[in-house]
């Protein structure tokens, strides 16, 4: 059997990202922790318990939380939610046949859109920051932009990827050419059970 050993440094993090991760997912659905605990068929103190961080869960435990969470298994061992942005800068093609570059996972739990962004020369949009956990990832498809979170924006070209938490401030913003941008934004589910 699998158990989280709170007494080693190791244990005791991960103890405190699952406690996190629980907290956070229950907060977004709206549960209490007596509901959550009615619905992974758990008492109230195990969740109470692992949700200060103090409990040393069993595989199966954590997997009944999950399941009442709506969630895949591995997002409680999630360590963090934002790992802040990510910027991955485009990479050649090979010379010969197909490529494929797996550039972002992300976890269940979320509503999650495609948008494309066309903007015209000297264009600046203003992003409205969107509700706490959502995360935006651009990929630059043609032209160069300035984008991200707006105290700290990019300079991206095409075929840069950026992933920031797009929950604050943020912009996009061409040069002199026009710019085509593939925007994913990832938005945690309200109320999801």
């Amino acid at each position: 059997m699998f158990d989280i050993a709170n007494d080693s440094p190791t244990g005791a993090s991960l103890s405190a990202a699952i406690a996190a991760q629980v907290r956070v997912r229950r907060t977004q659905r709206g549960l209490s922790a007596a509901e959550l605990a009615r619905q992974a068929g758990l008492s109230k103190a195990t969740v109470s318990a692992l949700e200060a961080g103090r409990a040393n869960p069993t595989v199966d435990t954590l997997d009944a939380v999950a399941l009442a969470l709506r969630i895949p298994l591995t997002d409680l061992l999630t360590r963090g939610t934002d790992p802040g942005p990510v910027l991955l800068r485009g990479t050649a093609m090979p010379d010969e046949g197909p490529a494929r570059e797996m550039l972002r996972r992300i976890g269940g739990g979320r509503s999650v859109e495609l948008w494309r962004l066309r903007l015209p020369p000297r264009t600046q949009v203003d992003g409205v920051a969107h509700s706490p956990g959502t995360t935006e990832i651009l990929l630059v498809a043609d032209g160069s932009v300035t984008a991200g979170p707006a105290a700290e924006p990019a300079e991206l070209s095409a075929g840069d990827l950026l992933a920031f938490a797009g929950d604050q401030a943020h912009l996009y913003r061409s040069g002199g050419d026009p710019a085509e941008v593939a925007m994913l934004i990832a938005s945690p589910v309200p109320g999801t059970s």
